[in-house]
């Protein structure tokens, strides 16, 4: 059996235009100010259609709508895509389609159009829930806008996610706790909390290095906030199902859930990524980043570049960082059978004993204090 059997096959697609640059972003993202959607509805085709080709015969059971920002695709656009991948492959009966949008008024107007359209999972970037530390962030809606925005996702979508950033600049643990608290109290069934990162080549990334990137919390208050994220979630009913997701048991995301559990995806749109599995070899697909330089290669007859297969070694590596991320942990047997030989006891009995690690049958798990440090953890484990 195919390894990626394991864990399912999903199709993630990449809108690379937003109306503003957030200052923390390092995704690929473009600001223009018009956009043809009938010539990417047309590559979109194009490309699902030339992957169809490829990975014949397979269930879809997830597509996901990335960017960049989706909820400036027009629905039909949307309903456009969707119905070629459904011409391209099976769909699960419980197939995930989620859409990525603002959390703003005019995107919230969309929303029917894209449940319409086949949409059934929505995924807000709130960030925030203070209109100060928005501001901050660069996002162009307000608190009172994010929350009519959910009020309208609820309405039209069982399954609601959003994101916020915690670790913020000026942020206390006390400040955190409350908002927290509030973004659980309105009644969605998913969150994705992320600690604040400084990335290279972003705006933020620029003035920290200039020194002017003030009043981020400490290391130590950081991991505090983490700490209490768990504990906070965990009793309101949204436990930590990986590093940084919270959901009851069934609102996970499905289609994270492929990568995480080191499934295959098909990548399509300017620098989407993917990993695919072709007569037993996998591979890692990466599209030209520039949106004209993808339109063009895909009207040359691929909107992919060479593919990169992967050798042992980088297929252990990536199931291992991507199955501890999750509390379900990694799959020991899997583990063994990607590498030919099992995991080294003598490493897992010495994170053992630091209480990194625990072990429940074949599965290994992160504690929560391995979760912590988990990156030290992956070194200790991947280490020859």
């Amino acid at each position: 059996m195919d390894d990626w059997r394991n864990g399912g096959f999903g199709l993630y697609v990449h809108w690379p235009f937003c109306q503003a640059k957030c200052p923390y972003c390092d995704f690929n993202s473009h600001v223009v100010s018009q956009i043809d959607q009938s010539a990417w509805v047309t590559a979109y085709q194009s490309e699902l259609r030339r992957m169809g080709e490829l990975l014949p015969d397979r269930l879809l059971n997830s597509i996901f709508f990335g960017g960049g920002t989706p909820s400036l695709m027009h629905p039909d656009t949307v309903a456009a895509v969707i119905e070629a991948a459904r011409e391209n492959w099976t769909f699960a009966n419980d197939i995930e389609i989620s859409l990525e949008a603002n959390p703003g008024s005019v995107e919230a107007g969309r929303f029917a159009g894209y449940r319409d359209a086949g949409v059934n999972r929505i995924s807000m970037g709130v960030q925030a829930l203070n209109d100060d530390d928005l501001r901050r962030l660069g996002r162009i809606h307000s608190v009172d806008e994010a929350r009519t925005a959910i009020d309208v996702a609820r309405n039209c979508f069982d399954r609601v996610s959003f994101d916020l950033i915690y670790a913020r600049q000026g942020q206390t643990l006390a400040a955190w706790k409350a908002e927290l608290s509030e973004a659980l109290s309105m009644a969605i069934d998913h969150l994705s909390l992320y600690q604040l990162t400084i990335e290279d080549g972003t705006a933020f990334g620029d003035r920290y290095a200039r020194g002017k990137l003030r009043d981020l919390p400490t290391d130590d208050n950081a991991a505090d906030m983490y700490l209490a994220t768990q504990d906070i979630c965990d009793a309101y009913g949204l436990p930590g199902y990986e590093i940084s997701n919270h959901a009851p048991p069934g609102a996970e995301s499905r289609h994270n859930q492929i990568y995480w559990r080191y499934g295959d995806y098909v990548g399509v749109g300017p620098g989407a990524h993917g990993r695919i599995t072709l007569n037993g070899q996998r591979y890692a697909t990466e599209a030209p980043r520039a949106p004209g330089a993808w339109l063009d290669a895909v009207k040359k007859g691929s909107g992919l570049l060479p593919f990169d297969p992967l050798s042992q070694e980088d297929q252990v590596a990536e199931h291992m960082m991507m199955g501890m991320r999750l509390h379900e942990g990694l799959d020991l047997d899997r583990h063994s059978s990607l590498a030919g030989l099992p995991l080294s006891t003598t490493k897992i009995h010495q994170l053992l004993e630091l209480g990194m690690i625990d072990v429940d049958g074949s599965r290994l798990k992160a504690t929560s204090e391995g979760r912590a440090v988990l990156n030290a953890v992956l070194r200790e484990l991947l280490m020859d």
